[in-house]
């Protein structure tokens, strides 16, 4: 009899569990580490993000590594190598997200966006920090060569009158973003204002962006002799000018420009800014895109170019007077008494012809006018008195 055949089985070896992957606690001790620094002051919150905004794909390589390494390790011990899981993609994913918004961020024109919205560079200290106040001195004398003055001030306020003496001195009152006293000194140190001579001219750098991203605005009050001419370029802040024999010409985006007692040219280049110009001997050229603009007792002649967004106003205006817009081209000889132009409507009063007038959706109203008119104005009422009849002719569509 044959014995019974007995078939035996191999119990399969015990497989060793799957090591916890450390990719992710690593990222997360990074960050945590990171915002930490941001709590302490350590690093500015703007600092950080710009950091990030520039960097964060090297949490992804730091992440890859650390999988290479333990799948590595894994094929040594043989055991099977852990994969991202879940939780790890969506990591991954918050990052990359995060990192793609944050870098087209820190590209973006912010100070555009700003300067569009007029928001203060105070509201967003607010935000990221605090302000610090800062005061300033500067004073030298004058050397005899010197006849003019070229102020840069990038963002702040300008204001210049007349000195008794043959010195310059500027009063600078600055505020300075920053997270703690210690990074506020240091901004205010690199944002000093400078004082050079370049030939017959006198510079006058008030350095607002020599501290970097850290926003630093610097107020300029300025004494020189009233003979000096003096030319202002200003992207973010009010401009002053009382008090002048030379030259006035002023760059500026958006800040209210006030020029007054002048007895050269004046000539502004603005860009959303409103203009006040008064008390003027010689000429007045404004060109740009404006708000409000108002020229009164000027002996010399006015011309205005540009887009005017709100109204304009023009009174006793010694010589001619020429005025472009998309909308509105117009000349006159002078004005003795004063002319208002806004969005709907042109009064004048007291003006001399020639008059050359054409303009569209306009109420035109002149008074007391002498000289020849020529006027074209479509979809607009049209009223013209005369204190002299010259040649008149009048070109009105769909309009009284």
């Amino acid at each position: 009899m044959s014995s019974p055949v007995q078939n035996t089985v191999q119990a399969p070896m015990p497989l060793r569990p799957r090591r916890r992957s450390f990719a992710g606690p690593i990222v997360l001790i990074i960050l945590g580490v990171v915002f930490l620094m941001g709590n302490l002051h350590m690093l500015s919150w703007l600092r950080l993000a710009n950091l990030f905004a520039h960097y964060w794909p090297a949490l992804l390589i730091l992440w890859g590594v650390v999988k290479l390494i333990e799948y590595q390790q894994s094929q040594r011990d043989g055991v099977p190598a852990r994969g991202i899981g879940a939780g790890g993609v969506f990591l991954v994913i918050a990052i990359v997200v995060c990192g793609l918004i944050a870098t087209q961020a820190s590209r973006f024109n912010w100070g555009e966006l700003r300067d569009n919205m007029n928001i203060d560079d105070n509201d967003l200290n607010n935000l990221f920090g605090e302000t610090f106040n800062f005061d300033d001195h500067l004073e030298q004398d004058i050397p005899a060569a010197a006849t003019s003055l070229r102020i840069n001030n990038d963002h702040g306020a300008v204001r210049v009158t007349a000195a008794n003496d043959n010195k310059i001195t500027v009063v600078i009152r600055k505020r300075v973003g920053a997270e703690n006293q210690s990074d506020a000194d240091k901004y205010n140190k690199q944002a000093s204002p400078t004082i050079t001579l370049a030939g017959n001219v006198i510079m006058l750098d008030a350095r607002t962006q020599a501290a970097g991203d850290h926003a630093v605005q610097s107020d300029l009050d300025i004494s020189i002799p009233r003979k000096m001419e003096v030319h202002i370029t200003s992207r973010r802040g009010d401009v002053s000018v009382t008090g002048r024999d030379g030259e006035v010409e002023v760059n500026n985006q958006h800040g209210d420009v006030s020029v007054e007692d002048v007895n050269g040219n004046v000539k502004l280049n603005l860009e959303k800014s409103s203009a006040k110009v008064e008390q003027i001997a010689g000429d007045v050229h404004i060109d740009g895109r404006l708000n409000e603009v108002s020229v009164t007792d000027v002996k010399g002649a006015a011309q205005l170019d540009g887009e005017f967004q709100e109204s304009v106003k023009l009174a006793r205006i010694g010589k001619s007077v020429a005025f472009k817009s998309s909308r509105t081209d117009m000349e006159f000889s002078r004005i003795d008494g004063d002319l208002d132009l806004d969005s709907d409507d042109l009064h004048a009063d007291q003006v001399t012809g020639p008059i050359h007038l054409t303009t569209r959706s306009k109420q035109v109203r002149l008074e007391d006018v002498s000289g020849d008119v020529r006027l074209q104005n479509e979809n607009g009422g049209i009223e013209v008195s005369m204190r002299s009849l010259g040649n008149v002719q009048i070109d009105s569509r769909n309009g009284d």
